[in-house]
């Protein structure tokens, strides 16, 4: 005969999943807490504020565990991230707060036009910009302190490329129409000279920086790249288009990899590792049009591409030379406008550009704001536009901070930086 059960047996399921001490809730019950993570900001819905974030928790679904540990670790290199349904709430939330975006400083410091940007890696309200005269800027527009400001040689100094040195932040690079690429410091002095042609005739164009491999690539006005070491050994230099090279831009996921855009009408991808002539490159992708800029994606998954007349386009890993998406949108080139190029969010898959616009582009309408357009990396949908009626001029460049929470714009002589902070506190 079976032993008799105890009776406690047959309640210790129960206990263990159904504690007395803390039942489960509902999902009505959990709505007041989600409603703390929504973002307000002025104009915003009432509907939206108590459900934007809730909807994006609630259609969270686990994905299934990956069985295969090299698939699993690849995942993030191809731009997929454990939670997509959590990162498009997020996205969305952000969409909704530009609403609120506001010019909150302001700075006119060149005699000349702005023709570069670069946000400090790790100070999270400085900034600095080059002018067509070549002087430098280094503005902490957090503080009241008076910016660093480095006069250039006027007429034919334009710095055409800036990005700050990776590894010393009181140091950047510069690439320039003097003829030069520079490592320099702010308080004036030059620590190396990486290219120089000490002739007005040919310059840099443009430049980039990987700090994992210790490699500065630069290219110049008839299609030359070069590629150094950071103590200022040059690699090689080669010819790799017929024009001038516009852009270059490293992956950040795989720094070997490099992207080349060129008034030649073509983006060029290379494999550093295996350079050997201007026909090594692994892909060739032709436009329409001169190309401006070629960005890769901050997760280096997709290619950025802006033209000189009037389209956008995404390119997507691995195999870059399928039919992009096409993005339209007006931004034609003018002489003397600091060349438009798009560029990329750093946390979001959202593209922000300035439009110009053009009477000859199929969707303009009479009298057609010069916004800052922001559109969906993935759909290509326009998401938002950001316009200040005290500064309507067009807008070449823009460029979100590192935490992609506020966002420098080049007008002309002037800079700008939006925020969800109120007007009012403009210098």
């Amino acid at each position: 005969m079976a032993p008799r059960k105890r009776p406690e047996t047959r309640q210790t399921s129960e206990m263990v999943l159904r504690p007395k001490s803390k039942r489960s809730r509902s999902p009505r019950e959990l709505e007041p807490e989600a409603k703390k993570l929504c973002g307000k900001g002025p104009g915003s819905s009432r509907r939206f504020d108590s459900g934007c974030l809730w909807e994006g928790l609630a259609s969270l679904q686990v994905p299934p565990r990956c069985r295969n540990i090299v698939r699993a670790l690849h995942q993030p290199k191809l731009g997929r991230t454990a939670w997509p349904s959590l990162q498009q709430g997020l996205q969305q939330s952000f969409l909704h707060s530009l609403a609120s975006y506001r010019i909150f400083q302001k700075a006119a410091p060149f005699d000349r036009r702005a023709t570069s940007l670069a946000w400090h890696p790790t100070h999270p309200s400085t900034v600095a910009v080059g002018s067509k005269g070549g002087d430098i800027m280094l503005w902490n527009f957090g503080i009241k302190d008076k910016p660093t400001f480095i006069k250039g040689i006027g007429a034919g100094g334009s710095i055409t490329g800036l990005k700050f040195n990776p590894l010393n932040g009181n140091q950047f690079f510069t690439s320039s129409m003097e003829g030069a690429t520079r490592l320099q410091d702010f308080k004036g002095n030059t620590l190396q000279v990486y290219t120089n042609y000490g002739t007005c005739n040919f310059w840099f164009c443009s430049l980039d920086v990987s700090a994992e491999s210790q490699m500065v690539v630069t290219g110049d006005n008839v299609g030359h790249v070069v590629l150094l070491n950071m103590d200022g050994r040059e690699l090689w230099n080669l010819r790799m288009h017929k024009k001038k090279v516009t852009h270059v831009s490293l992956n950040p996921r795989c720094d070997w990899l490099l992207a080349t855009a060129s008034v030649d009408q073509t983006v060029k991808i290379w494999d550093l590792r295996q350079v050997k002539g201007k026909s090594s490159f692994l892909y060739s992708l032709p436009h329409r049009h001169p190309v401006n800029a070629a960005h890769f994606s901050p997760d280096g998954a997709q290619l950025l591409t802006t033209d000189q007349k009037s389209e956008i386009r995404v390119y997507s890993a691995s195999q870059w030379d399928r039919p992009p998406s096409l993005i339209p949108h007006p931004h034609r080139h003018f002489q003397h406008l600091t060349p438009i190029k798009a560029a990329w969010h750093p946390r979001y898959n959202l593209i922000v550009v300035g439009r110009y616009p053009d009477p000859n582009f199929k969707s303009c309408t009479p009298y057609e704001l010069r916004t800052i357009d922001v559109f969906d990396g993935s759909s290509g949908k326009l998401m938002h536009q950001l316009y200040d009626p005290e500064f309507s001029g067009i807008i070449s460049l823009n460029e979100f901070s590192p935490m992609g929470d506020t966002l420098a714009s080049l007008m002309g002589y002037h800079v700008l930086i939006w925020s969800q902070q109120q007007a009012g506190t403009q210098k």
